[in-house]
């Protein structure tokens, strides 16, 4: 896997550059893959969270540029540091050892190839946990099918239906697209949520969806496209919590939360669909608190 490196298409840039050589693309990632943080994570939606929590491994630099990215200081500052594949897999049983409920890829693209030689040699030290790919959905298709029977648990987050607020807040015009294929490509590998007896998910597909303030309409045609294009199983995830950061702080339709006004429309909207799984984060002061399913 690691020699396709050596012409880089891993992502929708497909910037051809040599990796292996330390050459650097859009997404600034080399040979090596860069983390920043490995923690368990306790405020992800409950099948992912459980009573351990979720083994956290915050990759370093992105493929994408937003405005609004809460954790800047890692996807485009690079804050991290880099370690072999070998290392990695050990990353993953240590997760195992700590009780994780699972193993929470976050911001993986870059590093799918490295990642996947990790869970080869992890898998062979004895490493059982699902795996999750934390994705923000600007995924080559051809990089998700290489990772078919690797990844048990995908959790895109569906950003934009509209290609122009995409290009003003991610710097990619063709997002939309791109999502859209990836999203069905892993629904047709992992299908639904599988959700044990003990709440956690074992296998399947969970879309998760940000609400941006002054852009409703955005949610309402990423929810009505996963209505219309996905199974009405299909577990959403629609998250209030946004607030400014980074450069959006400077950008005028971005630089305030969500209101009440907005979160009812997108809510009421949501509750008219035939999507029958899924949670809806509540907008307070406590961003990071998920109400029953809907």
């Amino acid at each position: 896997m690691i020699e396709k490196l050596n012409k880089c298409t891993i992502c929708p840039w497909e910037c051809k550059i040599n990796r292996n050589d330390k050459k650097i693309g859009k997404c600034r990632g080399t040979n090596n893959a860069k983390i920043a943080l490995v923690s368990l994570h306790f405020f992800e939606e409950p099948c992912i969270t459980g009573k351990n929590g979720s083994g956290t491994i915050f990759f370093s630099n992105c493929n994408l540029k937003c405005k609004f990215c809460q954790n800047y200081e890692i996807s485009q500052y690079g804050k991290g540091k880099e370690i072999t594949i070998e290392e990695l897999a050990d990353i993953f049983i240590e997760q195992q050892k700590r009780g994780a409920e699972n193993i929470n890829l976050v911001t993986p693209t870059s590093y799918a190839y490295q990642i996947i030689e990790a869970i080869k040699i992890a898998k062979k030290n004895g490493l059982k946990l699902p795996i999750i790919y934390n994705t923000n959905a600007y995924e080559n298709v051809e990089t998700i099918k290489a990772l078919e029977g690797y990844i048990d648990i995908y959790l895109p987050d569906f950003k934009y239906m509209d290609k122009k607020i995409a290009k003003q807040y991610s710097g990619v015009e063709d997002y939309p697209e791109v999502a859209k294929k990836a999203i069905v490509e892993m629904q047709k590998q992992v299908g639904n949520a599988q959700i044990d007896n003990t709440g956690i998910i074992r296998k399947g597909l969970i879309i998760r969806h940000l609400i941006l303030p002054n852009n409703t309409e955005n949610s309402k045609q990423v929810l009505k496209w996963i209505n219309d294009n996905l199974p009405k199983e299909t577990y959403v995830s629609v998250m209030a919590q946004y607030f400014p950061t980074y450069l959006a702080k400077k950008d005028k339709t971005l630089n305030r939360k969500i209101s009440k006004r907005e979160y009812k429309k997108v809510e009421d909207y949501l509750y008219s669909l035939n999507i029958e799984n899924g949670y809806i984060q509540d907008l307070g002061d406590n961003e990071e608190i998920y109400v029953p399913e809907f």
